[in-house]
């Protein structure tokens, strides 16, 4: 029997790791080198698994980089299954030399990261079936309500979720992204941003979310696992 986790149980728990939780998963990264070596890593990575590969992994295979997440698929979440399993990875992986980790600080490109569009709408009920169809999404497991986000199917493109307005706001962007990142990566992405011309429109909500915009006012909220469960 699994035990689903809280953000901040699951995340103390896979930290020294080189694990970092983010949306309902945990997520590394190993560094490589060519694309062959990047399938050799993936191949461990499932090996590490054995039976609980189909229902916790996902890959996501690259020249460079290969990107780990754990997840139960049946429950949505992270499970104490998924901790054990991000240490059997990571086991597999240092035997070989190799190491995982958030990419945070290290030089690369970027670090860990999730994106999600958010919609703000008066009635989520009646605009949630077409963004559905038009964008082929699915309701997660045990989240099919009228109000409920939306997902790929495929787990490659961004979560949508809704945003309940309670009057008309046609002189304001009424999508916005959210950019899920590591909770010690949070600082290091807004300095940059705001370096970049951005302002800061909220920290009231931090370590949350955070409110940034561009010149022009289009938002973007920095959210963490921070400041939603204990």
């Amino acid at each position: 029997m699994e035990t689903t986790l809280t953000g901040s149980r699951a995340s103390a728990a896979i930290a020294d790791l080189g694990w970092r939780y983010l949306l309902g998963g945990i997520r590394t990264t190993v560094p490589v080198g060519p694309l062959a070596r990047a399938a050799e890593v993936a191949a461990l990575a499932v090996a590490a698994c054995g039976a609980d590969a189909d229902g916790h992994l996902a890959l996501d295979i690259r020249p460079g980089r290969v990107l780990l997440t754990l997840q139960s698929s049946e429950h949505a979440a992270v499970t104490d299954r998924d901790v054990e399993l991000a240490r059997r990875i990571t086991t597999a992986v240092e035997e070989v030399g190799l190491r995982t980790e958030p990419e945070i600080a290290t030089g690369a490109p970027r670090s860990l990261q999730l994106l999600e569009i958010a919609i703000d709408a008066l009635d989520i009920p009646s605009i949630r079936p077409f963004w559905k169809a038009v964008l082929g999404y699915a309701d997660e497991p045990g989240a099919d309500g009228p109000g409920d986000p939306l997902v790929d199917p495929l787990r490659q493109g961004p979560a949508v979720w809704f945003q309940q307005m309670d009057a008309a706001r046609p002189q304001r962007n009424r999508i916005h992204l959210d950019l899920c990142v590591p909770h010690d990566e949070a600082l290091r992405r807004m300095d940059a941003a705001l370096a970049a011309g951005g302002r800061l429109l909220s920290e009231a909500a931090a370590p949350a979310f955070w409110v940034l915009a561009d010149g022009e006012g289009n938002e973007v909220c920095v959210t963490t696992w921070q400041g939603r469960d204990t």
